[in-house]
């Protein structure tokens, strides 16, 4: 990764090597091929190192999530006033995923990237301010439709909501609108530094929305209700915008100016990809609200059991697997821009086969430990004993398809690097209609967990479906190496799942858990030791991506070969 001052990405430094070499007095085409290797290592080097800055702030983002989602259920509990909140926050919070976790930058980070490689930087920024013009006026746009058609939209989040309960969401939804105008324009700068190969303000900027969020709620909570909370998503993503922002001008020499050239065919070639990524990307958030207005129906507390649920579910998602895709992303976008689809191919299967091998295990954990994990974070004030049983067996079948909604962010993304965004965007209409179809199937044998076990199954259709297609469109990208490495991550998280079961069940059978301190200290040490368990198994098994996830945490190898 390059430092945040410096302006040579790594994709031009690839292209001046591969266009220059040939012609240097000498050259026996041997020395291209090792500078050639060289590259690709100092590129996936660059990956693991920004893999570890992200990963550490989107850690701090993820636990302050829990701490926003532990205010909220302390003062409010699991009622109605919660899922009015939950079910309002899931506009602007779905337009967050899409727009600063993908679509905008998926589709821009490509084109923009590409600019960049062939050292047209003007041109770049000419595309660049176009679309940053474009979706200002759009979201604003958008934005006073919005408010004025709330109640219009509040039935496709939660079609059952009636009386106080549809009032309350209304009126928190008009107070979040406007955050959707910042939020576009996050994910616009963030492309932009990551195509600079800049990823840690995008990452500190997530940590500082939920600053916003928290601090807000916690302030103005007592005085004005859950709307605090509303609130703070506003003050949240101004925070985000005056983190990344003037970072682009401090270190990138901004060079954004008011055109607007629709014409251009860089301007073009995003708008052609901008909608299917969008639905692409969008497909387990779609899910997600799919389960959320199904929910509406249950009892009250069912949508926030869900929301809980899904927030822990998707710890490992947004910090491993996000952190992952966004780093190797840009170099996918350079090795295909370069031509180099040998190293694209290895890149790709070692970034499937790192989230999976961290994902397992996490899957298991959460099924293993959900009581004590849900006790631990959300366990006081309104929220009672119950809940926790609750929220503990949703969150144990949305664990099933964790690995599969994770390894996804890195597929599409494979797709994405190749500029096709019409595959994912096909399979996303499928699946979508998969998750529909189970989720009436199942939920009336499991309730709101026949929705959690839905959205599970559907990752895996998704998952097969795009690695299948990817393989036909580039030809072999080490499928059976990733069958292989899921046979034994599943043999040492398995023997990581009975070893923590049986430690948290003895230490729960001799020391009082209904204390913080207690509650803390078992899941600490449980999954200390749980952790040291498969990290030693899978060790026996010599799997290289023991030393490509440690390289991500370390920000280096400790082995030369290990993105080799």
């Amino acid at each position: 990764m390059t430092e945040a001052g410096e302006t040579t990405s790594i994709a031009t430094t690839t292209v001046i090597d591969n266009e220059t070499g040939p012609v240097a007095d000498g050259d026996t085409g041997l020395n291209t091929k090792e500078e050639t290797a060289k590259a690709g290592k100092s590129e996936n080097r660059g990956v693991a190192k920004a893999a570890g800055v992200i990963m550490i702030a989107m850690f701090l983002s993820r636990i302050l999530g829990f701490v926003r989602e532990q205010a909220m259920t302390t003062q409010f509990g699991r009622t109605y006033i919660t899922d009015a909140y939950i079910a309002a926050f899931s506009i602007p919070d779905l337009l967050y995923n899409l727009l600063v976790g993908g679509a905008l930058s998926s589709a821009f980070i490509p084109v923009f990237s590409s600019y960049l490689a062939r050292e047209k930087e003007d041109e770049a920024w000419e595309v660049a301010s176009t679309v940053i013009n474009v979706a200002v006026i759009g979201l604003t746009i958008g934005i006073i439709l919005g408010e004025y058609f709330t109640p219009y939209l509040i039935p496709i989040v939660a079609s059952q909501f009636h009386g106080e309960k549809l009032a309350l969401t209304v009126k928190l939804s008009r107070i979040m609108f406007p955050a959707v105008l910042f939020t576009g324009l996050n994910g616009l700068i963030m492309g932009i530094l990551n195509s600079y190969k800049n990823f840690a303000y995008p990452a500190i900027g997530a940590v500082v929305y939920n600053i916003g969020i928290i601090a807000m709620g916690i302030l103005l909570g007592p005085h004005i209700g859950i709307a605090g909370f509303s609130v703070g998503v506003i003050v949240g993503v101004i925070g985000n915008f005056l983190i990344q922002f003037p970072s682009l001008v401090r270190k990138r020499k901004l060079k954004y100016r008011f055109v607007l050239n629709l014409k251009h065919p860089g301007v073009k070639k995003i708008g052609l990809l901008m909608l299917p990524a969008v639905i692409g990307l969008s497909v387990s958030q779609v899910n997600l609200l799919v389960n959320q207005n199904l929910a509406s129906g249950l009892t009250s507390g069912s949508i926030t059991a869900l929301r809980m649920a899904n927030r822990l579910m998707i710890l490992p998602i947004g910090i491993f697997a996000y952190s992952i895709s966004a780093a190797i992303f840009p170099t996918l976008t350079a090795q295909v821009a370069t031509g180099r689809m040998d190293e694209y191919k290895k890149t790709f299967s070692l970034g499937v086969r790192s989230i999976i091998f961290i994902t397992i295990p996490a899957a298991v954990g959460l099924m293993t430990l959900g009581t004590p994990i849900v006790r631990l974070l959300f366990e006081q004030g309104k929220f009672h004993h119950a809940d926790t049983l609750a929220t503990a067996a949703v969150l144990f079948y949305y664990s099933i398809g964790l690995f599969a909604q994770s390894a996804v962010f890195v597929i599409v993304r494979g797709f994405y690097a190749l500029h096709d965004t019409k595959t994912p965007l096909k399979l996303g209409l499928l699946t979508i209609a998969g998750n529909y179809i189970l989720n009436h199937l199942l939920i009336g044998y499991l309730g709101a967990r026949g929705l959690a076990l839905a959205y599970s199954l559907t990752g895996f259709m998704d998952m097969t479906a795009l690695l299948f297609l990817l393989r036909r469109k580039v030809g072999p990208i080490g499928i059976r190496k990733i069958v292989d490495s899921v046979l034994k991550i599943f043999t040492a998280a398995l023997v990581m799942g009975v070893s923590a079961y049986f430690m948290a069940h003895y230490f729960e059978a001799f020391v009082p858990v209904t204390r913080k301190l207690a509650q803390l200290i078992e899941i600490a040490g449980v999954v200390g030791v749980a952790a040291g368990i498969y990290f030693g198994v899978a060790m026996l098994f010599k799997m290289e991506e023991v030393d490509t996830v440690l390289g991500i945490f370390t920000k280096r190898f400790k082995r030369k070969k290990a993105f080799a």
